[in-house]
């Protein structure tokens, strides 16, 4: 009976949560401060409640109790001294021991909030930074720096809009949280199980059917879930058994659904938490971050497909049985599932506010859930999906808050400038090797870390030294998005990968390095819009479409380059030649594109005539 009353009374926090972020996205947010104030406020006694001490302890203790307790405190001190805290000056005015107090307690709870939701690399991470803005003036050359007492730390991270409270909350504060929100009003009319209805549909009957339906299903997925493993979790149950009863091995039917989940995040119109984020970072809207993020969604999820395509040719693999398909007449009876995502679609074209878009998704989807008895919002459905949609928002809202403790020690230092000169001296000035430094340390700083913290503390830190050495901010940022996204599928820490064997039942490691290999793509996707600012969406239409098809082709010579087929089986002088091929097309230049087509032009007319000449070969593309 306790437990029950306690987790309603849960369920009922929860919910206000979500009425309070749909109050203010109806009637515009509070100041800065405050708004950003109660959302932690809001969100981190849940992640106290939800997320226990230990892995695998379900039950809840007096500690968790207490420490939820205790995480309101720091909030209603602000909302109690907000107009002293707003008006007074950083550095000048003194830090009153209550100040300290809050602070320092905000700051604890934060790092247990983090190591209960994210993990210990985050908690360590911004304990390393703390400690380096403590211990400064003990390190000696370029990296030492004066120092700062706690009380310093303190009121700059927990007193300014420029910590904790900075612009990667405000973010998750006003417009990330309705995302999430409308992601959970989009499950609880049904559309989850549409959109799967849908990629079966599309793809069942085809070679390889079951992997196909997981590219599709991930990529609608990502609209609800934001987040890989998530997706791998949602999408991965049904398609990887599929996919193992048709004959793809355990391995390669997770590594599918890892990298296919992965793209989720990358996919328009709704991405990952960290594209919102970016948006704020950069100072643009929204829809400028969904219109660069197009063309390298598309080539992401078409690499893919033609991987998972040419595997299923190599295993003369087939499709599901007709029986197992959905009738076409009920799923496009259903296509009214997909309006609350045209309206974000068409609001963000018309060029309202992301907030604006948002709402708009959530009341569409409350509206035509009436359209099938079977979707219908009751009171129960209501209240699940706003107790949903603050679930979800606590891991952004708590990595958010506590990557803000690294950006705020990173200004306050100024490590950030000494990280630019340490890649820019590294580099000697070049800027392809600076964007392997990037890339690295995209890849490593976010091993283990969900995109959004990742995305943040990293490009803090990088995203400078490429802007420096006269990169676009938007280039920049989408690279930076790029590799912070795929270390989920980079081993030795491949959250998705690990996510899709434990369903599979394969091997986590191999499974991490074979979704390397079927991502391949996503690796060099980065520096193509790097080099060609056309395939994000910057420059005239027909340059734009141009560059959009020579890198398709360089991505299908991709393909067969890895997987060692096109038509008949591939030896590797051919594999290679098809490589020369792809990067000749994927490279920016009319010479090099009309080059590589010609050489897989040439490739493509020899196999396809060897293998009308070998008996008992027969084409498979």
């Amino acid at each position: 009976m306790e437990n029950r009353v306690i987790g309603r009374g849960i369920a009922i926090l929860a919910a206000g949560m979500s009425i309070f972020h749909l109050y203010t996205g109806i009637f515009g947010s509070l100041e800065a401060f405050l708004q950003r104030s109660i959302h932690l406020t809001l969100a981190l006694p849940l992640a106290f409640l939800l997320y226990p001490l230990r892995k695998g302890r379900q039950e809840r203790t007096w500690l968790d109790y207490g420490l939820a307790l205790l995480a309101f405190a720091p909030g209603i001190y602000i909302y109690l001294q907000q107009e002293r805290l707003v008006t007074r000056w950083i550095f000048v005015d003194t830090v009153a021991a209550p100040d300290m107090i809050m602070g320092g307690l905000l700051i604890v709870l934060l790092l247990e909030a983090a190591r209960r939701i994210i993990g210990l690399t985050m908690t360590v991470l911004c304990g390393v930074f703390l400690l380096y803005a403590y211990l400064g003036k003990y390190i000696p050359g370029k990296m030492g720096h004066s120092g700062y007492d706690p009380s310093r730390i303190v009121e700059y991270l927990y007193m300014t809009t420029d910590g904790i409270f900075g612009t990667p909350l405000g973010a998750s504060a006003t417009y990330v949280v309705l995302f999430v929100i409308f992601g959970a009003f989009l499950a609880a009319s049904g559309s989850g199980a549409w959109f799967m209805n849908l990629a079966v549909m599309l793809a069942g009957r085809a070679r390889g059917g079951p992997a196909k339906i997981g590219v599709i299903s991930s990529a609608l997925f990502g609209t609800i879930s934001g987040a890989a493993v998530a997706n791998v979790y949602s999408t991965g149950t049904f398609t990887i058994p599929l996919m193992k009863r048709i004959g793809y091995h355990p391995r390669f039917a997770a590594a599918v659904e890892a990298v296919a989940s992965t793209g989720g995040q990358l996919m328009p119109p709704v991405m990952g938490s960290a594209a919102f984020i970016m948006a704020d970072m950069l100072g643009v809207a929204y829809v400028d971050v969904m219109k660069a993020a197009l063309i390298p969604a598309v080539l992401y999820f078409l690499a893919v497909y033609i991987i998972i395509d040419l595997e299923a040719v190599k295993r003369g693999l087939t499709g599901m049985q007709r029986e197992e398909i959905p009738r076409r007449r009920e799923v496009l009876g259903r296509s009214f599932l997909i309006l609350p995502l045209l309206a974000i679609l068409a609001t963000m074209m018309m060029g309202f506010s992301a907030s604006f878009s948002a709402m708009s998704g959530i009341g569409t989807a409350f509206v035509v859930s009436f359209l099938n008895k079977e979707t219908r919002f009751g009171p129960r459905t209501l209240f699940h999906a706003l107790v949903q949609g603050a679930k979800g928002s606590i891991m952004v809202a708590v990595a958010t808050a506590s990557a803000g403790i690294i950006i705020g020690v990173s200004t306050q230092t100024g490590i950030g400038f000494k990280f630019t000169s340490f890649v820019t001296g590294m580099s000697a000035g070049n800027i392809w090797l600076a964007a392997v430094l990037v890339m690295l340390a995209c890849i490593i700083l976010g091993m283990g870390l969900p995109t959004v913290a990742a995305f943040i503390m990293v490009a803090a830190l990088t995203t400078p030294a490429l802007i420096q050495m006269g990169i676009e901010p938007m280039q920049a940022s989408m690279f930076v998005f790029y590799f912070c996204a795929i270390s989920s599928i980079t081993p030795p820490v491949a959250l998705s990968a690990y996510a899709g064997a434990s369903i599979s039942g394969s091997d986590p490691f191999k499974t991490g390095f074979t979704a390397l290999r079927l991502g391949l793509i996503a690796f060099i996707i980065p520096f193509m819009f790097l080099n060609n600012g056309e395939l994000i969406m910057e420059g005239q239409a027909i340059a734009v479409i141009l560059s959009f098809l020579t890198a398709c082709i360089g991505t299908y010579a991709l393909g067969c380059a890895l997987q060692g087929w096109m038509i008949t089986q591939c030896n590797w002088p051919v594999r290679i030649l098809l490589f020369a091929a792809a990067i000749m097309t994927i490279h920016p230049h009319s010479v090099t594109d009309l080059v590589g087509i010609l050489l897989l032009a040439g490739i493509y007319g020899v196999k396809r005539k060897h293998a009308m000449k070998s008996p008992g070969l027969q084409p498979g593309n």
